[in-house]
């Protein structure tokens, strides 16, 4: 059995893991409350924004997190072509969960089956990003421990649907990210402490890729993405914002010269 360390990089990884899923989840929810003040293609537009924040954050918090995960007596690579899978899945699940609060009718069934989908949906991407894993030996998995994560990521997933419709000042939504980040790290950690490898000891290069030659630069450019935006929707008047711009230059624009 080959001894695991979550943090071979110390407390980088954790912290920056951390801060990636509160600020894909804090992108999220402002761009989900835009959405549920819009109309028509606007609304269609902040969701899908929403979605892709929220399915960045969670997929590079995971991945950021794995840049610290070593296993003792044997290198590690990831497959790519399901390394991809992993973040369409995030993105596709996410996407989902948010338009069906985003435009159902019925708020607690939307609420439901959004929750479920997309925390089923988080927990798909954890363990199709852990089946890209590449090293000597096997991986097996504790069932109660992964139960958990699964659990985990359902409720977290619900409650960050819930904020979405429910949190509207800035504060709230703040508070409701760095809770919403906890429980997304949780969930990561929860789901690799489930991990178990039995090492065999072997010369031959592993395929795949090295976390460095393909998952870091993949992280740094979504990390970059998330912040961006983040900056661009914090730049972005809301609607109460512009009709009140709008009111207040009517009555000016009226005014005889």
């Amino acid at each position: 059995m080959g001894h695991l360390d979550h943090a071979a990089l110390g407390w980088l990884t954790p912290v920056l893991s951390y801060v990636m899923a509160c600020t894909g989840a804090a992108l999220g929810l402002r761009c989900t409350v835009r959405a549920l003040g819009a109309t028509g293609r606007s609304r269609r537009n902040w969701l899908v924004t929403a979605a892709s924040a929220i399915g960045t954050g969670i997929w590079t918090m995971h991945f950021v997190a794995m840049l610290g995960f070593s296993v003792s007596g044997t290198d590690i690579r990831y497959d790519v072509p399901l390394t991809i899978l992993s973040l369409v899945v995030a993105m596709a699940v996410v996407c989902a969960g948010v338009f069906a609060v985003g435009y159902g009718r019925d708020r607690t069934r939307a609420l439901f089956l959004g929750g479920l989908t997309t925390g089923l949906g988080v927990a798909s991407m954890h363990y199709l990003g852990m089946a890209a894993v590449r090293l000597h030996g096997d991986v097996t998995y504790d069932p109660l421990l992964v139960g958990l994560s699964v659990v985990i990521a359902v409720v977290a997933a619900t409650a960050a649907l819930w904020a979405a419709l429910n949190i509207k000042s800035p504060v709230a939504v703040t508070v409701a990210s760095l809770i919403m980040g906890a429980a997304v790290s949780s969930m990561h950690y929860t789901g690799m402490f489930a991990v178990g490898v039995d090492v065999t000891p072997a010369t031959e290069v592993l395929p795949g890729a090295t976390a460095m030659q393909f998952i870091f630069p993949l992280a740094v450019g979504l990390g970059s993405y998330l912040f961006l935006t983040s900056a661009f929707v914090a730049l972005s008047p809301a609607a109460g914002e512009r009709e009140a711009s709008a009111s207040a230059r009517r009555p000016a624009q009226s005014v005889p010269g």
